[in-house]
């Protein structure tokens, strides 16, 4: 049985030809990491919240917010949500292989993001391990297409470790031309001695990769920055966690209330002045 190594975001298949494995995929990377941090007005201990607004016109509603796409300065087309919602691709839950090359003929420029594939289910490890072993001993990279949230991604497949984990890729279409960039780099001729003791000084500080050995160091002076702040004490109440909706509900209920008392007002009163007698209501007007 595998030990659970963090929530899954996403289940399928892992298809290669007319093998179908079931799998999952669990981030590679960790977010309990990182330090997050929320803006504080300094007078009121608020959080500062952010609005939608048009100048002049001051916050505009959530169903009046149309998607644009410029098509030249200052000229837009405006695309609404049900339109965009009409091309999500309808997710297949399926990683099916459709190429395999070597693992280091993928320039390191169309890699993206990271994550763990696991096999869903004891009766699936057996066909997981065989699939890893085949690409490990063959040093190739399985290629395919996984639709994620209405989008299809380009992904690669490799061997890591006693399992496999998968990178999603950037499209050529979203890679810069790289010569285009370096056009401005010139080519005149370089002195053949400064090359040599260039390779010298790479070959001196040649060694495997080992990425234990390099520190955020940033992160760590944040992390203590953080820790030496709440051992002295310097934690202050802040207001303004509870959503606008939330808030909003509050400022009803005291209205309701209010409401409720001045409309107790003039039925008391009129309690009092039962026997007297009654005015005539003046006539309204139709308009």
């Amino acid at each position: 049985m595998m030990a659970e190594t963090g929530r899954s975001f996403w289940k399928g298949h892992l298809r290669l030809s007319l093998v179908i494995i079931p799998v999952k995929l669990v981030s590679a990377t960790r977010s309990d990491g990182q330090i997050a941090f929320h803006q504080i007005d300094r007078s009121s201990k608020q959080r500062i919240r952010y609005q939608k607004v048009v100048p002049g016109k001051g916050e505009i509603k959530p169903e009046n917010i149309a998607m644009g796409y410029e098509v030249e300065e200052g000229k837009y087309i405006l695309l609404e949500d049900d339109e965009l919602d009409a091309l999500k691709l309808k997710s297949r839950q399926t990683i099916e292989l459709t190429q395999f090359v070597d693992a280091c003929k993928i320039d390191p420029l169309y890699f993206d993001r990271a994550y763990f594939v696991l096999p869903d289910g004891d009766v699936a490890e057996e066909g997981y391990r065989i699939i890893r072993e085949a690409l490990s001993g063959a040093g190739l990279v399985g290629v395919g297409q996984l639709t994620l949230r209405g989008k299809e991604h380009l992904v690669a497949l490799k061997p890591s470790g006693k399992g496999m984990s998968l990178e999603t890729l950037h499209y050529q279409s979203e890679i810069k031309d790289i010569d285009a960039v370096f056009d401005g780099i010139g080519d005149a001729k370089l002195r053949p001695d400064l090359i040599d003791m260039a390779k010298d000084l790479i070959a001196r500080k040649t060694s495997r990769f080992d990425p234990g050995a390099f520190k955020n160091h940033y992160a760590e002076a944040l992390r203590a920055l953080v820790q030496e702040k709440i051992k002295t004490g310097k934690v202050v109440d802040v207001g303004g966690d509870i959503e606008a909706e939330t808030s909003t509900v509050i400022d009803f209920m005291d209205a309701l209330k209010k409401s409720v008392a001045q409309a107790a007002k003039p039925a008391e009163a009129g309690t009092k002045s039962a026997g007297k007698k009654a005015t005539k209501a003046p006539s309204r007007k139709s308009s």
